[in-house]
């Protein structure tokens, strides 16, 4: 009787024993490794910053989709180069409306003065007011911190097919490049341009040799107003 009870007991414990080692067994746990996040660089296009995730109006200004019916809108890097020391930016009131194609946006350089039109049709619900204060941010972030305004656009759709992307764009800035490129030939010594025909980038404020009042309506030209 007491050898049995004995072995009842060891046997009780070899239980104990086992359920605890199971309870202190370590599972391994399978952690999905995250691949790191591709930084993605602008194309460049004629000397020229062209992402590819923007639509652009041929007056040079871009819209990007933020959420189904909010936009936000800005000028490209062809733009931005062309302006080159503006002064001032006067940008629309919160609540206006805007149809795609009508004046967005004023910039304002030493006195003479150019528009920009606005790729969307909507209500502006916002306004960059940094570059308001500092333009210089427009000019030389303009896809980034140099944004113009945001809307709230109830047809983008429609607006977005209005627009040019993809190849399309790429064939309109290298050939909007190629005509800059032969009219400031022409009309300043813009050696700095250069660097665009070999595949770098144009360097900022290229119409910076040209006389004020002709700057306004050079740009205009570019601009579509």
């Amino acid at each position: 009787m007491t050898v049995l009870l004995i072995l009842a007991t060891f046997v009780v414990f070899l239980t104990i024993d086992y359920f605890h080692s199971r309870g202190l067994v370590v599972q391994p746990t399978a952690v999905a490794v995250q691949p790191p996040k591709a930084r993605i660089f602008p194309d460049i296009v004629g000397g020229f910053e062209l992402p590819a995730s923007l639509h652009y109006h041929l007056g040079h200004t871009w819209a990007l989709a933020e959420s189904p019916n909010l936009i936000r809108v800005g000028m490209d890097d062809l733009a931005a180069h062309l302006v080159g020391g503006v002064e001032r930016v006067t940008l629309p009131q919160r609540g206006r409306w805007v149809r795609q194609g009508q004046k967005l946006v004023t910039l304002i350089r030493d006195g003479a003065q150019a528009d920009m039109v606005s790729p969307m049709e909507g209500m502006i619900t916002d306004i960059n007011e940094a570059v308001v204060r500092d333009p210089a941010l427009a000019l030389h972030d303009p896809y980034g911190q140099g944004w113009l305004v945001k809307m709230q656009a109830p047809d983008p759709d429609t607006n977005f097919r209005n627009l040019l992307g993809g190849a399309v764009a790429r064939q309109w800035m290298e050939e909007a490049a190629h005509r800059l490129r032969m009219q400031l030939e022409r009309a300043v010594t813009a050696p700095s341009f250069a660097l665009a025909q070999d595949g770098g980038l144009a360097l900022h404020d290229l119409t910076a040799q040209m006389p004020d009042k002709d700057w306004g309506e050079f740009v205009r030209e570019y601009f579509l107003v």
